[in-house]
């Protein structure tokens, strides 16, 4: 198979939890199957509670379609919601609610903290202290991991609103490295926090676009009087390497399908297409817009008033205070006294952290239980079809991912739920996940919720689910392939060193010849192939979505849409998170809306001590690279390196 280099990088806003898709065009499992093989279900549950209905929602029924390629699928689904139901119908919008915890449950509440183990203890009028720097995943946080996960920090918002033993949080924000799409879950568990009456406030020593647009769902919002601030506006990079590339001697050989398909651009060119950036400059305005109507509603600001503060460039805190932007001036210290008399104590505040509220279970608090189940799948990173030895089990692996999927098929999930944060990866893989996912969706209803980014192959398994849900900044589609391999002749050529060629076979070449450049036979098998490939990906998502292959060829060619524009286009169904895409799986499975249920996570097993120690230095390296090439084999769903 050939070559590509290629990077992956991106940035958006969304709620927590959501798997992914397949299919393998050669095995089509029956029931049967699938009934026989069952197997034991992880471990991990919790639960949550959803209320309320309305919103963006699009229906459509499915219909046979023979595609281009002569593949045929039928829609045998029945109306479960399992696939796209029939006409337009409201979706629930699993917004939160606080409800009063009664007599009866805040007694069997304060019992069973009466018997929690050493670890799950914590002081009374305790303030829950979360510190949010750098990456978040949307991994469930193990034992083994390091960093912070956004459904734990989701959850302790949720526990600490229900917790009599928690006053308030002190939100302490410093340098996030994520994308918009995760900014926004957490920020929407921050109002959600201030339902319960209790206090939240905010603290950062350095402020961005990101810590900001966070900071102010607080009630108060402080900074030191050395803070940095950098609200200047948003920009949007694009890196080309054609030209180093060119010096060394280097030819990229790349053939990327669909005019918007930018995946290979760096590798290619000099400088931006004008495709690219039609598409960075609409992306930008949806951000923009976004962070400036936020911001407005937050503050009780005119839009013109934030756009003027942003063009002012004003670094001056006294200035930041005296116009409204921030509560007050106070350092670290300062902020832990005016707790400390809010709270009305004499002895300093009692903090509980991170990673010690995480170990307080959900059940000493009532908030978990609930008869009827939903299985949680997550599905985060690049995609890969195998697990390699000697590298790190981070990213999408398709045969590990498959596993979860046919794991879902016990008859206690009533459905599921597949959380994707992936740019994309290896197009078989995507396309083996996309045809499991489908198989499952025949039996119970699968919902999809994207958060940063469901683009390329993350969007092929997304688009296999029953309904997508996504944030308004999710990066979306880019339904388009690219694959390549390089020319190093004249680098050999360079230093001296020669390779020669035996082979049999027109093709057999067609990727061993790195020495030399596409023959015209082979450059046209090379184009042939990967077009027939983007075919099959635009003509699936145009099935999956209900629409001709003519209107889905409109939205497709490799193009990146934000949440919002997808969903305009019919791309996702509804937007929001994770809370949403609960509350839409309860009312596709008939389960009433005010009813608990049991979330559970078929998450991976923890990771061996070998495998701790790579994704160490996978990490290590990829933040040396900063975004720096990767080696794939295979025609690549992918989507490029996008950077806010």
């Amino acid at each position: 198979m050939s070559r590509l280099l290629t990077t992956t990088t991106v940035a958006i806003l969304t709620k927590s939890r959501s798997p992914l898709h397949l299919h393998p065009p050669h095995f089509t499992p029956t029931p049967t199957y699938y009934h026989n093989r069952l197997l034991s279900i992880p471990n991990r549950t919790s639960s949550i509670r959803a209320v309320n209905s309305s919103s963006d929602t699009k229906n459509d029924n499915v219909k046979e379609d023979n595609n281009e390629d002569g593949n045929s699928f039928k829609s045998e689904l029945d109306n479960n919601g399992s696939l796209r139901s029939g006409g337009d119908g409201d979706y629930p919008s699993g917004e939160f609610e606080f409800q009063q915890p009664g007599a009866w449950k805040s007694f069997l509440v304060k019992l069973r903290m009466l018997i929690a183990y050493p670890w799950q203890r914590v002081r009374k009028g305790s303030v829950l202290n979360l510190k949010l720097r750098g990456q978040i995943s949307d991994q469930v946080k193990t034992r083994f991991s390091s960093g912070l996960s956004l459904p734990q920090i989701c959850e302790n918002l949720i526990k600490a609103a229900y917790d009599p033993r928690i006053s308030g949080v002190c939100l302490h924000i410093e340098t996030l490295n994520c994308g918009w799409a995760k900014i926004e879950e957490i920020r929407r568990h921050v109002l959600d926090f201030r339902k319960s009456g209790k206090f939240i406030i905010g603290y950062a020593p350095l402020w961005g676009e990101k810590e900001y647009y966070l900071g102010c769902a607080c009630e108060e919002l402080y900074a030191p009087p050395s803070a940095y601030f950098s609200l200047y506006g948003l920009t949007a990079q694009a890196q080309f390497l054609g030209g180093v590339l060119e010096k060394v001697g280097v030819q990229p050989q790349v053939q990327r399908i669909g005019k918007y398909k930018s995946a290979g651009d760096q590798l290619t060119r000099k400088n931006i297409s004008e495709e690219n950036r039609e598409v960075l400059n609409t992306l930008l305005d949806n951000i923009y817009g976004n962070w400036v109507d936020k911001i407005s509603q937050a503050k009780g600001k005119k839009k013109e008033e934030i756009e003027c503060f942003i063009n002012e460039g004003v670094y001056q805190i006294e200035k930041l205070k005296e116009d409204g932007w921030i509560t007050d001036i106070k350092y670290y210290d300062e902020v832990t006294s005016r707790l400390r008399k809010k709270l009305g104590m004499e002895k300093p505040v009692s903090f509980v952290g991170y990673n010690g509220y995480s170990r307080v279970s959900k059940w000493i608090l009532g908030l978990s239980g609930g008869s009827d189940e939903i299985a949680v799948i997550r599905a985060s990173g690049s995609i890969t079809r195998v697990h390699r030895p000697y590298t790190s089990n981070s990213g999408i692996i398709a045969e590990q991912f498959i596993e979860k999927i046919r794991e879902a098929y016990d008859s206690r999930y009533k459905a599921v739920i597949i959380r994707i944060d992936s740019p994309g990866g290896d197009a078989l893989a995507s396309d083996l996940m996309w045809r499991e996912i489908r198989l499952l969706a025949k039996y119970k209803p699968v919902v999809a919720s994207m958060v940063d980014v469901a683009a390329s192959g993350g969007y092929y398994m997304a688009m296999a689910a029953g309904t997508i849900v996504s944030e308004n900044l999710t990066l979306t589609g880019s339904i388009g392939v690219v694959t390549g391999k390089f020319n190093l002749g004249k680098l050999y050529e360079g230093i001296g060193f020669n390779k020669e060629i035996i082979s049999r076979g027109r093709y057999a070449e067609l990727t061993a010849g790195d020495q030399r450049p596409f023959r015209p036979d082979e450059e046209k098998l090379f184009a042939e192939s990967a077009q027939n490939a983007y075919n099959q990906f635009r003509n699936k998502a145009a099935f999956s979505r209900s629409m001709s292959v003519d209107k889905m060829e409109e939205i497709a060619q490799g193009r990146v849409w934000s949440g919002k524009d997808a969903a305009s286009r019919g791309l996702v169904d509804a937007i929001g998170g994770f809370s949403r895409a609960v509350a839409i799986a309860k009312h596709k499975a008939n389960i009433p809306q005010d009813k608990q249920v049991t979330l559970v996570e078929l998450s991976k097993s923890s990771p061996t001590l070998p495998e701790i120690l790579i994704g160490i230095m996978d990490t290590t390296l990829k933040q040396v690279l900063d975004g720096g090439l990767t080696s794939s084999d295979g025609v690549q769903a992918r989507m490029d390196d996008i950077k806010f």
